[in-house]
């Protein structure tokens, strides 16, 4: 590639070379008077990689629009599959039951590595050289103020998840805990049954969605790429998002966020049309009332998606959080509040101490280890791995300005203490009412458990002012299914536009109606045990993204590497020490460091062993217009140059 010449830089500074040839040297004290020298530039825009202070995708010139050769093939595989599922269920039971029984034997293993390794890579981020880089330009502040952005990233942790699975959790583990972990319905199976569903939805949980977040954030923030998963890989496959291996990468990201949140509204579903039929006496049978709630719901999404009332949508979505905190809130003051008090820190530090022992659990433990890890453990690391795209790129969008330290640390505890607080008040009350009454499962076993769905509701009706809460509650569900089907659909829709941040709304729309299909065909093959079919399904369709999550973090730490901010770090280091070991090889004690330019070939340069025109360095922020072509841009003034002329020829985009 062919690169202009820039003029002398501000400074007196050499603007740059094929081996960098400024050095800090070690001095006896005399002044040596001030060298000028100019050198051909060979860095795009004149600019070295080192003080590139980033580049935002707001400030790329990018033409969006449907990418058909994602939304048709997508597309048209999932109507398939809800055709296939909703006139053959039993076919599709069968079939997703047997790759399921593969995927755990074979490669269970897979979900729990990311589970635990994930959490260990975000914390050797942060807290590495790499944890002060933002998450946007250098020195730019943070979008939203730090209460706000802690704010929604505790909205982000509260949904249908926490109503479903708070009492009915805790209380399975309470009754049937982890092979060899503690007695059933002993003192010590109360906080380690509270840990274990700590466990599956702490910081583990939000490790997986994190890494993608954070990964979204930094191509989208910091190198300028559109926020999809396959920029994510430009590292490794190159940045064209048109080509093959691109579109299938989003594709794969399409689907594994449909089935997990599809699952998502399924239960949604059980639990509002359980909570109508103890409200209203309507007794329907089998999952009749679920699918028509599903219908209508999603009648409201599409109605939301194609209309535009967002902020209406979002204004409501707030709400629903007040009323979350109420409902916990409200558990705690009626339940057993001394007890609650008393146990959520005992619930933390027992989560702590046996966080290795619960991740360390694997398929080779026996059959009962087997059963307990495909229905519980990696069903739930599966379900989060779908999760990732989603929730990956709503953290993404709330982050700009952060550092990766800030990121990291806010993302995987600000959510996971919210979530771990409400399960231990609903599960804690859940398991606190069966020691003391015995009536939520009368045998006492597992077994003898209400129906999933069902739980909550028993729950509450042993509290006062259950008949004012249950209505309430029911509202607040449905609200949860539209806010989260509307928003999953949103990224689908950009995923399937080329990373559009206003994408078509007739494209969501239609991601609405798979994502609803999905959620029937969901609870149509599971049956009666309506949860069956959303573990098949969700375990199977997250494996491919799984995959895909693990070459995003070779991805991300290549590129971390290579960022300015790195390699200035690194500079600095390489100059102390060379300017150090020579200055007391030839002066002793008596010297000072001073900074003055080297031959170009010269061993003692700073950046003698560092080339900083490698493309893998400076192709990321050569500018190009719409169309990929070459164009001139200002890093100084942060302006594009009119004058064809000033052109840098590189094709760089990754869009």
């Amino acid at each position: 590639m062919s690169r202009r010449t820039s003029d002398t830089p501000k400074n007196d500074a050499p603007p740059g070379r094929d081996r960098d040839g400024a050095q800090a040297t070690a001095s006896s004290g005399q002044e040596r008077p001030a060298r000028r020298f100019l050198r051909e530039v060979t860095y795009p825009h004149g600019i070295h990689p080192a003080l590139v202070p980033g580049v935002c995708i707001e400030d790329q010139k990018v033409r969006y629009g449907v990418d058909k050769a994602i939304l048709f093939p997508v597309g048209l595989a999932i109507l398939a599959f809800v055709a296939w599922g909703m006139l053959q269920p039993k076919q599709v039971a069968d079939s997703s039951g047997a790759a399921l029984t593969w995927v755990m034997q074979n490669l269970g293993w897979l979900f729990t590595m990311l589970a635990a390794g994930l959490f260990i890579l975000m914390l050797v981020l942060a807290f590495s050289r790499y944890g002060r880089i933002p998450l946007g330009l250098d020195d730019e502040k943070p979008e939203y103020s730090t209460m706000s952005w802690a704010a929604m990233l505790f909205a982000a942790g509260i949904g249908i998840g926490i109503i479903f699975f708070g009492p009915f959790e805790p209380l399975s583990y309470y009754l049937s805990p982890r092979p060899g972990a503690y007695d059933p319905a002993s003192t010590e199976a109360v906080k380690g049954a509270m840990a274990q569903a700590a466990m599956h939805w702490g910081v583990n949980a939000w490790a997986i969605y994190g890494i993608v977040g954070l990964a979204v954030a930094y191509v989208s923030y910091r190198r300028g790429r559109v926020p999809l998963m396959s920029s994510i890989l430009t590292p490794l496959f190159g940045g064209d998002h048109r080509s093959l291996h691109a579109r299938v990468i989003d594709g794969l990201a399409i689907i594994a966020t449909l089935f997990g949140t599809a699952a998502s509204l399924g239960i949604g579903a059980l639990q509002i049309g359980r909570g109508v039929q103890i409200v209203t006496g309507w007794d329907t049978p089998g999952n009749t009332l679920a699918l028509v709630i599903i219908t209508v719901l999603t009648i409201g999404t599409i109605v939301s998606a194609v209309s535009g009332v967002a902020k209406g949508i979002r204004w409501l979505s707030n709400i629903n959080m007040v009323l979350a905190m109420c409902l916990a809130l409200f558990f705690f003051v009626v339940g057993p509040t001394a007890f609650l008090i008393n146990v959520i820190p005992a619930v933390i530090v027992e989560y702590v101490d046996q966080m290795a022992p619960m991740l360390s659990a694997s398929m080779a433990d026996g059959e009962d280890m087997q059963a307990f890890l495909s229905a519980w453990t990696t069903f739930y690391w599966a379900w989060w791995v779908s999760w990732a795209p989603f929730v990956g790129v709503f953290v993404a969008k709330i982050s700009r300005g952060r550092t990766i330290r800030q990121f990291v640390l806010g993302v995987l505890l600000i959510p996971s203490t919210i979530i771990i607080l409400a399960f231990t008040v609903l599960g804690g009350t859940t398991i606190w009412l069966q020691r003391r009454h015995g009536t939520i499962a009368p045998d006492g076993t597992a077994e003898s458990m209400p129906a999933p769905p069902e739980i909550f509701y028993t729950v509450l009706e042993q509290l006062p002012g259950a008949s004012v809460i249950a209505p309430v509650v029911i509202v607040m569900l449905a609200v949860f299914f539209i806010t989260t089907a509307d928003s999953a659909s949103l990224v689908n829709s950009q995923l399937s536009q080329g990373g559009n941040p206003e994408p078509r709304r007739t494209v969501t729309a239609f991601w609405a109606v798979c994502m609803a299909g999905i959620a029937v065909v969901m609870l149509l093959t599971g049956g009666e045990n309506a949860l069956t079919g959303l573990q098949n399904l969700i375990t199977i369709t997250a494996l491919p993204f799984a995959a895909i999550i693990v070459l995003m973090c070779i991805a991300l730490l290549k590129e971390l590497r290579n960022d300015p901010m790195a390699i200035r770090d690194q500079y600095e280091r390489w100059a102390l020490q060379k300017a150090v070991r020579r200055g007391i090889a030839e002066h002793g004690d008596d010297f000072t460091l001073s900074l003055e330019p080297t031959a170009h070939d010269s061993v003692n340069a700073t950046g003698a062993d560092f080339d900083s025109t490698d493309e893998s360095v400076t192709d990321w922020y050569a500018r190009t217009d719409e169309n990929g072509n070459p164009i001139g841009y200002d890093y100084e003034t942060g302006e594009y140059l009119e004058d064809p002329g000033t052109s840098e020829p590189a094709d760089t985009s990754g869009r």
